[in-house]
């Protein structure tokens, strides 16, 4: 029987592949912490939200040329990552408001 990280492992490379992504280097560790942190600072379904407009924006710098591959998706979650830390600490949850 395959472990969780083997099946994670797997799934992602085939999803990789069926968008002929191969080549692009995923964190599978980073992107569930970033999940994690949305999770606990705004709610449990912020998660996948979060994780998926990261990567839709990485894409999109990358795509246009602004940066790398790797660059544009450290940046992408760095900004999300502190955008929900800062979610948390707020009375209202807005950061700014």
């Amino acid at each position: 029987m395959k472990s969780q990280d083997e099946m994670l492992e797997e799934w992602c490379r085939t999803l990789l592949k069926a968008f002929e992504l191969e080549d692009v280097p995923l964190d599978i560790d980073e992107i569930l912490s970033l999940a994690g942190v949305a999770a606990h600072s705004v709610v449990r379904p912020a998660a996948p939200l979060t994780t998926f407009i990261a990567g839709y924006a990485a894409g999109m710098a990358s795509g246009s040329g602004q940066a790398t591959d790797a660059v544009s998706m450290r940046a992408a979650m760095d900004v999300a990552r502190s955008l929900a830390k800062d979610y948390a600490a707020e009375p209202n949850g807005i950061p700014g408001e």
